[in-house]
């Protein structure tokens, strides 16, 4: 039995005429967008991943022609704050077409920004909450700006001009304030620029102590492509690191989640700029009046003790009478309690030389030689004892009539006893 065949051309065309009887002209799809292609025409593959697994479960090619592109990318742009790119949850209005040489693919019509905005909040919100759970989201504010916060560390991409505007600013401030600039170059579009910011946190944590602060500054006046900075690693190291860092992103309607957790959130750089000068010229205000104040204080204290000095001096001359009246009178009694004390000092020496006088009248030895004693000396000496004594010896004996000079011709040494009464 002969069984009918088809060429592929043939039955292309016949699964585009069974598509185009039973498929409605157009659908609203759900989907990610896993790649994106754009070239004059948009190219994209569109794909939704299982839940719990997060596997792919469908695929499917999208196109989006020419002057529709530039239509809806336009329109998603300015709602969105974003560029379509891979990554996003969309919600597309598309065509199922079924082309014989080109096979299935669906034709984009029309994008409802909406519902990205709507996953993207949520998954903003979702990243928020796991801060807030770690208890990491007030970290930075909880920092304290240093009063003289000078010494900026700056991410941004070196060629771009919002970071050209910042250093202008801080270069040409109408204080004169001085600040010193080091740059951490990081991309600030596209996929790398959680790498990138991180790696430069780690640059400048490597040399903390030569900084006070940290700014972000995007490098250039689009305000699309803000997602790159809704993630949660780079959420997690701007919010642990221990200098303060300001945020200047260049956008003015949207708060991305590295805004909801910096130290302070500016819109553009040269407001980071404008913010870093305020500081410092509150600081340079706060010091003037302290200025002010402790000189006020000063020429107060001098005038007080200008004025007590006055007062002093005008007492000095009673004070000075007073105390030499007082004085006087002081010296006066001491004058007589010495007079007194020295006049009984000088009766009690006088007693006790009258007692010596006395002794010494009793001891006198013309005294004793009056009573009938006498004295014998040899050479000069008292004779005590025989015994000094030699035949021959020449002594001289004292009376109180006169002096005997003898010989000694014989020594006896016999004692003598004291006569008893």
């Amino acid at each position: 039995m002969q069984t009918q065949s088809y060429t592929l051309y043939e039955l292309n065309s016949l699964v585009r005429s069974a598509l185009s009887a039973v498929l409605a002209p157009a659908y609203w799809v759900q989907a990610e967008v896993a790649e994106l292609r754009e070239r004059t025409h948009c190219y994209m593959e569109l794909v939704q991943n299982d839940a719990h697994t997060h596997t792919p479960i469908a695929r499917a090619k999208a196109n989006c022609w020419y002057a529709t592109w530039q239509q809806v990318s336009r329109k998603f742009q300015r709602d969105t704050g974003s560029t379509l790119r891979p990554g996003m949850q969309v919600l597309l209005l598309v065509s199922p077409t079924f082309h014989e040489a080109y096979g299935f693919s669906y034709t984009v019509t029309d994008i409802d920004p909406t519902y990205t905005l709507g996953d993207m909040a949520r998954r903003r919100q979702e990243i928020l909450r796991q801060l807030r759970e770690e208890g990491v989201f007030d970290l930075q504010r909880e920092l304290t700006l240093p009063l003289f916060a000078q010494r900026v560390a700056v991410i941004s991409s070196a060629g771009a001009a919002g970071y050209g505007d910042f250093c202008r600013q801080l270069a040409d401030n109408e204080y004169g304030f001085a600040f010193r600039v080091w740059l951490f170059e990081s991309p600030m579009q596209g996929e790398r620029v959680e790498e990138g910011i991180i790696a430069a946190l780690n640059a400048i944590h490597a040399r903390l102590d030569d900084f006070d602060v940290v700014v972000i500054i995007r490098g250039g006046g689009a305000t699309a492509d803000l997602s790159c900075f809704d993630t949660l690693a780079l959420a997690e190291n701007v919010a642990n690191f221990p200098l303060p860092i300001i945020t200047g992103i260049g956008h003015e309607r949207d708060e991305c989640v590295l805004d909801s957790i910096a130290h302070t959130r500016v819109k553009t750089p040269t407001a980071a700029a404008a913010f870093l000068i305020s500081h410092l010229a509150t600081v340079e205000r706060r010091l003037t009046t302290a200025r002010e104040r402790l000189t006020q204080l000063a020429l107060r204290r001098l005038d007080y003790e200008r004025l007590r000095l006055r007062r002093l001096s005008e007492r000095v001359p009673t004070l000075f009478s007073l105390a030499r009246e007082r004085q006087t009178g002081r010296l006066d009694t001491l004058a007589q309690r010495l007079h007194h004390a020295l006049a009984r000092y000088y009766d009690r020496q006088q007693h006790h030389l009258l007692l010596l006088e006395q002794r010494v009248a009793a001891l006198d030895p013309y005294r004793l030689l009056q009573r009938g004693y006498s004295i014998t000396l040899h050479n000069g000496h008292a004779v005590r004892n025989p015994h000094e004594l030699h035949v021959g010896d020449v002594i001289e004996t004292r009376t109180a009539g006169g002096t005997v000079h003898s010989t000694v011709t014989e020594c006896n040494n016999n004692p003598i006893t004291p006569t008893k009464q």
